[in-house]
């Protein structure tokens, strides 16, 4: 089983997000375009259903940047923000949130602990292997986030879901990168009338 894994939806163009995150928008006004593979659409298959299950397999830990946590820039203003997911977040496991302002971890319903860390990706690469306890690690996003591990080499499997939209502008996944020089290879691919599905694993794994 690989050690760290990711999971991104993404536009045709490369694009994740589009600009302007808000409370109302978290991945930008058009942004969950890239997402209507698994947000009920009739027109998912059993291919759909296959990756699906590439995407829910148990992980261990999560690590996450600080914007995906929400859309609070600067210091924490109060404890008030526990993230986008209500009172029991979809995680029900250790998540590791990169930021540069230290903060009290929070308990969740689930079994999701946020743990904040201030001291790099390496640092809560550590932290998450630890509480993972032997299971993978899942790099949750944002698109920065992403790319700082990729960059690291500290990312071992993707899964991309490519979805038939161009979103023109934004947060862009891959730009720079040559996966091949990284080490990655399509491993998996499914097809559905709405999305590609590809898994990309590193080849030292």
């Amino acid at each position: 089983m690989p050690d760290t894994t990711c999971h991104m939806s993404i536009s045709l163009d490369g694009f994740v997000a589009e600009p302007n995150q808000s409370r109302e928008n978290p991945l930008g006004k058009r942004g969950r375009e890239v997402h209507s593979w698994h947000l009920g659409d009739e027109r998912a298959n059993d291919a759909d259903a296959t990756a699906e299950g590439w995407l829910m397999r148990p992980r261990g830990a999560y690590i996450m940047g600080r914007n995906m946590f929400g859309p609070i820039r600067g210091p924490w203003p109060d404890d008030a923000w526990k993230g986008w997911w209500g009172e029991e977040p979809p995680y029900h496991v250790p998540v590791f949130v990169l930021t540069h302002h230290a903060r009290a971890p929070i308990e969740m319903k689930g079994g999701t602990t946020f743990h904040f860390v201030t001291g790099g990706i390496r640092d809560a690469l550590d932290l998450a292997r630890e509480g993972a306890r032997g299971k993978d690690v899942r790099i949750g996003g944002g698109v920065s986030t992403v790319r700082e591990y990729l960059r690291a080499g500290l990312i071992d499997e993707m899964h991309l879901v490519v979805s038939p939209v161009l979103l023109g502008r934004g947060e862009n996944l891959l730009a720079g990168f040559d996966l091949t020089a990284l080490g990655f290879r399509p491993t998996e691919q499914v097809t559905s009338e709405k999305v590609l599905h590809v898994v990309l694993t590193r080849a030292s794994t």
